[in-house]
């Protein structure tokens, strides 16, 4: 029986995926196929690279600054990521530049979405890395990548969690992780009173760069304040992946699905992994009678 892991997208919420591949091992549950769209292409590709535990590592020692100096300031307006950093980072923590899929131990499988036709692109060999980034490439954030003549885009657009990609790939028994299930208009619910925490030169980096990075620092709020670009983003992007993983689900549910409960964290608030991974553990646990049933009825 070939169980399949399906990790769906949801920017900083997908942390918690690494806090579902935790409890899913600490309960004796071998993957034996695992497939990601966005982040949970990135924690996939670090949990079949060997590097799960370095990313949770590094994860929740991240800061609010931290997360900040993966953006920048430039006059291209192909994005905001600092691809360099990126790119430093992966290689650190998710796979090394010269990690191709085909010399994994597990089968792996990415989706990303092809900016011309809007249809969904599988990597299911070649670079581990190249993968990776097609799939994460989130408009707004990142650059569009060229891959085969095609410019690739986040695949969250098209298939946010995908569980066809693990059928396709031989699975049985499909496990998928929703991150999108009690999120949308929940980033727009920010309480009144909250203050400004950060000084020195966290403020600096803040006033530099509040338009388009306003949901990954505590910030006072005007009620009838316009939402920052990236608030809209994250509302366009919840709204979307919401719509079309409620649409895919419909037509090929998996056998398990988890649905962590991540409304309190924002699409950029990546220092908050340790909640996240929580969350993660706990979803495990909530349905973990539902989980030992399907498997032993397979």
């Amino acid at each position: 029986m070939n169980i399949g892991l399906a990790l769906g997208g949801g920017s900083s919420r997908g942390w918690s995926h690494i806090g579902v591949i935790s409890a899913l091992a600490d309960q004796g549950i071998v993957l034996d196929i695992v497939c990601g769209t966005s982040i949970g292409s990135l924690v996939g590709a670090s949990y079949v690279s060997n590097n799960l535990e370095k990313l949770e590592e590094w994860a929740c020692s991240l800061t609010k600054f931290g997360t900040a100096r993966f953006f920048e300031i430039n006059t291209s307006l192909n994005g905001f990521v600092n691809t360099k950093r990126l790119h430093h980072f992966l290689n650190e923590y998710v796979a090394s530049d010269n990690s191709v899929i085909e010399d994994l131990d597990k089968q792996y499988a990415t989706v990303a979405t092809d900016l011309e036709s809007g249809r969904e692109v599988w990597f299911t060999k070649g670079s581990v890395l190249e993968a990776v980034w097609s799939s994460i490439s989130l408009p707004g954030l990142f650059p569009a990548i060229k891959n085969n003549n095609k410019w690739l885009v986040d695949g969250g657009l098209v298939n946010p969690v995908p569980v066809s990609v693990c059928r396709a790939l031989g699975a049985d028994i499909v496990i998928a992780v929703n991150l999108n299930g009690d999120i949308v208009g929940k980033h727009f619910q920010k309480p009144k009173d909250k203050i400004k925490q950060d000084t020195g030169v966290v403020d600096k980096i803040t006033d530099l760069v509040t338009e388009y990075t306003a949901s990954v620092f505590s910030t006072t709020k005007v009620e009838d304040k316009p939402p920052s670009l990236f608030e809209a983003i994250a509302g366009s992007v919840n709204i979307t992946q919401d719509r079309i993983t409620r649409s895919r689900m419909a037509g090929d549910p998996p056998d398990i699905l988890l649905s962590p409960k991540l409304s309190h964290i924002g699409l950029l608030e990546f220092y908050r992994a340790n909640e996240a991974i929580n969350e993660g553990k706990e979803c495990v646990q909530r349905m973990l009678p539902e989980i030992q049933y399907v498997l032993s009825m397979a």
